[in-house]
């Protein structure tokens, strides 16, 4: 490959020159190739692969050089000595002549120079080969890593380190390769060479440990195996990185999500490091806007763009702070260096001045920006001023344009212009606001759907059941009166709305607790719920109506669960309520069908009908289900198990003398579900909940743990006595239970939660606001990035937790119907599994979402399409073979996809194996013999009647059990309903085949239908093809030939009992017994005969000429080249020869059209005779196959050149 010219100084140094003229050089490098160049090459391969050299690449090597000069410029290089010579002989053939007419030596390097870059570019553009982001020295390691892994180009190299590997006590120096799915490490030192290739889905566990001998140390886990990494450079940023690829799989694994490259980074700048590839900059992109979203509560497909150090003017307390700006697509947020100091966010949809103020020495560089509630912000000591404002500039014209978008389609939509003015002041506003903050007259955002047809509440349910006269006046009252106007005055002092300053004395006034009729705006304001609310107007009634009259698993869990949901409360002891709750639950199941609807979200979103309206509480339950407790709801609550864990670390760490204990009795796992799930809703009295929920919108999940903490501290001594989980549990429920709020107004509502108690005396009261207090001042040093870093370590375990749970489910639920041990059909289950991941990264026919629904039965959570089936059917099936595997995995494929969704379960996909490992002769042959007669798929339409035939057996397990009589009108409606239900998924229709399955039934011999003659042929070349490397190969092809034969002249004896026009039973009978006996007679006869008369019969099998050769090297030799039409020629020979013994034809082949004969049929009776003639074949089918060899192959092959591969780590491979 011809690169541009680099200067060399030292030509000589650890290469070999090979060919030599005047001006060019061929070198390779020492130690590569045969004779390794002793130790030198062994400490020149050492020092390649230390020092990360091109030369492991590229060992061949030409060299440009002037015959006075000293300097040298390498002009090409070459992977193999094939590719080095063609560029040598090209240099040899187009430059030597002409370089002989310079004169001057400068202009000689010239031309080449000038020659050399104009090919490259010519090529590139010949090949549209496009400049990219990554470095030459970055494109370099990537080509490495393809080849040394045997890795496809979808795989795509995020980044690669210098580190240590160590392999027992001795380490081994060399580069760590992360991608986006594996995790691969190379050694190359003296001569021993060590590979690693991991999956990051199998990662089970990933740490930073750090001992006495290893300050730095990276321990990868995956179920089998542990290896251990140490020597980094960087370690902290090798770690990050590795925790971000396994975060990917574990998300690919949960929903089935693969990566998709950010094509839209801003291009490299020229102080960037040299190796950061374009993809490490789009995952730290990611990870950054992952914090920044995390941080300002914003909505999950917001991207930062940029971070700048700043000063912010804060007019409460007359103070310029110190922090950062942070500046995405649609906001301008900032924090302060100190956490709780101050925190503010400015949606772009707000802002209508971004100006430059006057610099001075007291504030330089400041920026000023107006919103259109008339609040100003001041930034100052901006670095690079101009830059920012053109970034915000540009992405306010973006906002600009979104709204002017939502204008006309609001208009277009409105009846009237007044109509139109009032709906685009709802988009345009600091965000819908409602509550007592405002006159009445503007809290309420009203909607109708379609006339009304749909109502919905206009007002949180709180207001409309209040059981309180407007006369009353008590302590309570005034209190709650006094928290309303303290929430006044900060609103005064520190702004309302989404762009309200959020200090400590925010925090302050929510620990106090949130006044009743301000608890739905603020939880909005604090959730991030009012930004999408704002940015989404319409949305909710526009999939409130979609839903409707709707019905699927979800809304009939949803219906379930209506009358369960706060049932003492008298919001939801009447239809109204009810109603409401119905219509968020199922807008939102509509909008995530991923979650759908999960127990415990009816609780969750009563509670916030209460305090929002029907709108608002959609939006809260959309920033709670997917952004603030994220994974908590889908359908195996995995991000409940995920905290769980961490709940269970925290413990270890605050409460250690508890730990041990709790753990002995299960507590943990136990209570954590329900506090978590419900947010503490189902465990406390109501009133004090609320308050657990008010700290919870404000500061998120840490809340949750703090409190859960202070549960089993305040009861350690209690929970310390106890004898057993039951005793635990009711300690817990009844310091719950007793937990009040005693400011609240509510009039108290009965609390319902069911829990063990027992007749002691009840627990005294504990204040919820002294709990919370109490929390926040032991616990409250627990920060949001520590839990996230131990979420990202109890992640990995849940969720290969559920998967080594759903394979023992599969392994158990179909261990009893095959004869696999139950370790084989898990390592098969591993690759089953493995091979849909592969296809998952690297492409595949089929969407890999309708292969993997975790909702599904586990049988049918992984399923695969035919291009993954070839790759597993020509490592796993042992009747795999050359050319011809392909088609063979085809027919084996449509005939195990017994619903014809052209995808197969791991049920189905062990059936068909088990067959051809485990199976007797008979069933061999059966599955044989059906994979044949299976119609083609381009010939059903030609041939009905085989075809129905087909049919009518294939689809006998769902339709009752006919008479041989039975029209094909019977066969063809079920098949329609089948295709039917197919189309619609029936989960009962699943059960029902499954029930089928399961029971024992008898098959029938001549229940299968006929073999014509074109399904015959393809039967001869599988047969042909499936000894083509077993070691009785020969004799295996002259048995072949003999049955071929026989069965060639039973089909034409076949024909003379029957007319092809019409058949009766009788004669149908009279066949049946006619054609045994006399295969029987031509038995005796071939027995009788020489060899040398078996191999000219054979031979006349196929051709009729002098020059014929046998049978079996015919079909042998490229039996994979014959058309169909071919054969077909030969098979009509074979009845001209016939016809010479006694039969009617005329010597002499036939046109194309008509050289399939359509009378032409064969029984499988006459088929299992005719093999059981010869030992040979009977011997072959009557070998047990050992799967476990198979298995282990499988592990470790790789198909190179293909886009699927088999990697895994057990693939680790160290010499030496």
């Amino acid at each position: 490959m011809w690169v541009n010219p680099e200067e060399v100084l030292m030509a000589s140094a650890l290469w070999m020159t090979e060919r030599a003229n005047p001006y060019f050089i061929l070198q390779k490098r020492k130690g590569h190739g045969d004779g390794g160049g002793g130790l030198a090459g062994l400490l020149v391969g050492t020092l390649d692969v230390v020092l990360d050299s091109s030369a492991r690449v590229a060992p061949y090597r030409i060299l440009y050089q002037t015959p006075d000069s000293l300097v040298y410029w390498t002009i090409a290089h070459g992977s193999s000595r094939k590719e080095i010579t063609e560029n040598w002989e090209w240099l040899e053939q187009n430059l030597l002549q002409t370089l002989s007419i310079f004169e001057n030596e400068n202009d000689i390097t010239t031309f080449v120079k000038g020659k050399i870059q104009g090919i490259i570019a010519e090529y590139n553009k010949s090949h549209d080969i496009r400049e990219d982001d990554d470095t030459d020295k970055f494109k370099e390691a990537i080509a490495k890593f393809h080849k040394l892994f045997v890795m496809p180009e979808e795989e795509k190299l995020v980044n690669y380190y210098s580190c240590s590997y160590w392999k027992g006590k001795v380490p081994r120096q060399g580069w760590l390769y992360l991608s986006i799915n594996h995790l691969c490490f190379y050694s190359y030192l003296l001569g021993k060479e060590a590979k690693l290739v991991i999956r990051w889905a199998d990662v089970t566990q990933l740490e930073k440990n750090a001992t006495l001998l290893l300050p730095d140390m990276v321990r990868v886990s995956t179920r089998c195996s542990e290896h251990v990494f140490s020597v980094f450079l960087n370690i902290n940023e090798t770690f990050k990185l590795m925790e971000q690829l396994a975060n990917i799989a574990m998300r690919q694994l949960l929903d089935n999500k693969g990566f998709e490259q950010d094509r839209s980074l801003p291009k490299l700048k020229k102080k960037s490091p040299k190796k950061v590839s374009a993809l490490k900059r789009d995952l730290d992109a990611r990870a950054k806007s992952e914090r920044y979203r995390a941080l300002f509560r914003l909505p999950k497909d917001e991207k930062l763009d940029g971070h700048t150090d700043c000063t912010l003017w804060t007019p409460f307390n007359k103070m310029h702070i110190l922090g950062q700006m942070f500046v995405s697509t649609n906001y301008i947020c900032f924090t302060s260096k100190e956490e709780t100091a101050c925190s503010l966010i400015i949606p772009l949809r707000e802002v209508t001045i971004v100006e430059k103020a006057d610099s001075c020495n007291v504030l330089p560089s400041p920026l000023s920006i107006s919103t259109k509630n008339k609040m100003t912000f001041l930034f100052a000591n901006l670095k690079d001023r101009d830059f920012l404002v053109q970034r915000i500039s540009d992405f306010l014209q973006q906002t600009t344009s979104k709204i002017y978008f939502e204008r006309e389609i609001t208009g277009s939509l409105s009846s009237s212009d007044d109509e139109v003015s009032s709906q685009q002041g709802s988009v345009l506003s600091c965000s819908p606001q409602r509550s007592a903050l405002s006159s009445e007259g503007d809290s309420d955002r009203q909607f109708n759907l379609n006339d009304s047809r749909v109502p919905t509440a206009t007002q949180a349910l709180m207001t409309m059941y209040r059981r309180r006269s407007p006369e009353e006046f008590n302590p309570k009252l005034a209190k709650e009166f006094l928290k309303e106007q303290a929430w006044k005055n900060h609103f005064t002092e520190y702004g309302q709305g989404v762009c309200m300053y959020r200090t400590e004395k925010t925090k302050e006034l929510v620990l106090q607790g949130i006044p009743e009729n301000m608890r739905g705006e603020l939880w909005l304001l604090f959730s991030g719920a009012i930004n999408e609310m704002a940015t989404h107007p319409g949305y909710y009634e526009d999939l409130v109506e979609k839903s409707m009259g709707k019905y699927n698993l979800a809304t009939e869990e949803i219906e379930r669960d209506l009358h369960r949901s706060l049932p003492e409360h008298p919001a939801f002891q009447n239809e109204m309520g009810i109603a409401a709750l119905r219509r968020v639950l199922t807008a939102y199941a509509f909008r995530n069908p991923n979650i759908g609807y999960c127990q415990a979200m009816n609780i969750v979103t009563s509670v916030l009908l209460l305090y929002a309206k029907e709108e608002e509480a959609f939006w809260l339950l959309v920033a709670l289900c997917e952004r603030m407790l994220p994974d908590y709801y889908n359908t195996r609550v995995v991000g409940a198990l995920v905290d769980q864990g961490v709940f269970e670390e925290l413990a270890h760490v605050y409460v250690p003398q508890l730990y041990d204990c709790m753990q002995a009795l299960s507590v943990i796992s136990t209570i954590s579900l329900s506090w978590f799930l419900t947010l503490f809703l189902s465990v406390m009295p109501f009133e004090s909940a609320v308050v657990v929920v008010d700290c919870f919108f404000y500061e998120g999940i840490k809340v949750i743990f703090q409190l859960a903490l202070s549960v089993l501290d305040a009861n350690i001594h209690q929970l310390l006595s106890c004898k057993d989980d039951g005793e635990a549990m009711t300690i817990l429920g009844r310091y719950l239970d007793s937990v009040t709020n005693k400011d609240s107004t509510l009039p108290p509502i009965p609390h319902l939660h069911s829990l063990l108690t027992d007749n002691g005396e009840p627990h005294p009261e504990v204040d919820i606001f002294k709990l919370v207090r109490s929390s926040y001042e032991k616990f409250g040093s627990i920060r949001a990035d520590v839990i996230e870093q131990m979420r990202f370590k109890q992640r990995l375990r849940v969720i290969q937790a559920i998967e080594d749970t759903t394979k023992r489910n599969v392994v158990r639920t179909i261990v009893t119907e095959t004869p696999f041990s139950i370790d084989e059909l898990e390592e098969l289950y591993t690759l089953f599994k493995a091979e849909h991941l592969t296809s998952c990264y690297w492409g595949s026919t089929s969407n890999p979402m309708s292969r993997h629904d975790p909702s599904l039965p586990y049988l049918e959570q992984y399923r695969m399409d035919l291009e993954q089936f070839k790759v597993l059917f020509a490592l796993l099936f042992p009747w795999a073979c050359g050319t011809h595997t392909d088609d063979l995995a085809l027919r084996v494929f449509r005939l195990l996809d017994h619903n014809a969704d052209a995808l197969i379960n791991f049920r189905e996909f062990i059936c068909g194996l088990s067959v051809m490992c485990h199976g007797d002769l008979t069933e061999k042959l059966k599955f044989l013999y059906k994979i044949h007669v299976l119609p083609e798929l381009h010939h059903e339409q030609e041939e009905p009647d085989s075809a129905c035939e087909a049919m009518q057996y294939f689809f006998e397990d769902i339709t009752p059990e006919t008479s041989s009589g039975t029209s094909c009108l019977n066969v063809q409606h079920s098949v329609f309903c089948v295709v039917k239900k197919m189309q619609t998924p029936d989960y009962r229709m699943y059960l029902r085949l499954w029930n089928q399955e399961t029971k024992a039934k008898l098959e029938n011999m001549k229940d299968l239908p006929k073999l014509n003659q074109s399904q015959f042929i393809e039967l001869c070349k599988t047969l042909y093809n499936m000894f083509s490397e077993d070691p009785s190969e020969q004799e295996l092809y002259h048995a072949t030939a003999t049955v071929t034969s026989l069965l060639l002249e039973m089909g034409e004896v076949g024909k003379l009992f029957c007319s092809p026009a019409h058949k009766t039973d009788e004669e149908d009978e009279d066949e049946r017994i006619a054609v045994p006996s006399r295969s029987k007679q031509e038995r005796h006869q071939l027995e009788d005969s020489s060899p040398k008369d078996t191999a000219t019969s054979c031979a006349m099998l196929l051709s009729d000429d002098d020059t014929s050769v046998s049978s079996y090297s015919v079909l042998s030799a490229g039996s994979h080249e014959l058309q169909c039409e071919d054969i077909a020629e030969d098979t009509v020979l074979i009845r001209s020869g016939a016809a010479a013994a006694g039969h009617h034809g005329r010597r002499g082949g036939l046109p194309h059209s008509v050289s399939i004969d359509k009378d032409w049929a064969i029984t499988f009776e006459q088929f299992l005779a005719s093999v059981l003639t010869e030992q040979a074949l009977v011997q072959y089918f009557e070998k047990p196959v050992e799967i476990a060899a198979r298995i282990t192959n499988a592990k470790n092959v790789r198909k190179v050149g293909h886009q699927h591969m088999s990697l895994s780590d057990y693939e680790i491979s160290l010499s030496g």
